[in-house]
């Protein structure tokens, strides 16, 4: 069945929340728990919907992946640990970058698979923390990727 990529609505967020739930709870165990299924759910219908453009991928009615992403900004990227792989995140990282010259994003220092993933398709890290800002209280890292002019 056909991976089909589109702008996700309202009626999508609760769906886009268990995804990421799933999503971050296995790929950091170190942090699951971290919120409630009903606080993600709060959060992408409330701040993420309002403030991001958010993109899913689904293959028939099951959502594979999402996107949050706002000007300059990923705010999210999570992909189901059973359909990496496919080039869904690819696909998903490509649709903002067709949408914005330059992208910033955070990830977390021992989150090895994401920081290979953002440096294979051109994301440059320009900054480390210890995590004292971040809610997670993690050791995190900022990326940065610039359109190239031709």
């Amino acid at each position: 069945m056909t991976i089909v990529f589109r702008k996700l609505d309202h009626d999508d967020m609760a769906a886009a929340a268990s995804l990421h739930r799933v999503s971050f709870d296995e790929r950091l165990p170190w942090l699951a728990g971290l919120h409630t299924l009903e606080e993600d759910r709060g959060y992408w219908r409330g701040h993420l919907f309002a403030t991001c453009d958010i993109w899913g991928a689904e293959r028939g009615s099951a959502l594979l992946g999402v996107i949050a992403f706002r000007k300059d900004w990923v705010d999210q990227l999570y992909i189901l640990p059973s359909a990496q792989g496919q080039g869904i995140g690819s696909r998903l990282l490509d649709i903002a970058k067709e949408a914005h010259p330059q992208l910033f994003l955070w990830t977390f220092q021992r989150n090895a698979t994401a920081r290979r993933f953002y440096e294979a398709r051109g994301f440059v890290a320009v900054e480390q923390t210890d995590g004292t800002a971040n809610e997670e209280k993690e050791p995190d890292i900022l990326y940065h990727w610039r359109r190239e002019t031709r």
